[in-house]
């Protein structure tokens, strides 16, 4: 008689481990959208889509979707820039903190000779202690003619 090779006591079976990771896949987004210290932030002017807030507060902490700074007729990486960083502003501003309180930007360029021209129009939003930061050149943002996309994580006082 053969006998059939059994887990030893308090080992998970293949089918138990599939079931424990499904339910941690199921309960992690229910916990997140249970949680009443996240907040969605909206700056003026701008909205949440299907797919994206354009901030959200956790406690003290904020983060702020990656903002865009196309315009009609400006292909300015100045410009772009600006707009960028405005909208960013208002993401801040919305949930009762500033720019002064940013501690981590990340800079998406799609050319890296536009490097200067971003740091020129970003110093202007961060004069003295800057947050820290990371620029990461990409073939590519989600709207044609974009050149740039800053994303910004802080603090709320």
């Amino acid at each position: 008689m053969r006998s059939t090779p059994r887990s030893p006591v308090g080992a998970a079976t293949p089918a138990a481990l599939a079931l424990a990771v499904a339910s941690i896949l199921v309960a992690a987004p229910l916990a997140a959208q249970a949680d009443p210290s996240r907040q969605t932030v909206v700056g003026e002017g701008q909205r949440i889509t299907a797919t994206l807030s354009p901030g959200i507060r956790v406690g003290n902490q904020l983060w702020a979707s990656g903002q865009l700074g196309t315009a009609p007729g400006d292909t300015t990486i100045g410009g772009q820039t600006t707009r960028a960083l405005e909208s960013t502003e208002k993401v801040f501003k919305a949930a009762g903190t500033t720019l002064a309180n940013a501690t981590k930007c990340t800079v998406f360029l799609t050319d890296v000779k536009d490097f200067q021209g971003m740091n020129q129009a970003y110093t202007k939003f961060f004069p003295s202690n800057p947050p820290a930061r990371s620029t990461v050149v990409v073939a590519a943002l989600v709207v044609p003619n974009a050149k740039v996309e800053i994303e910004c994580q802080g603090i709320i006082p």
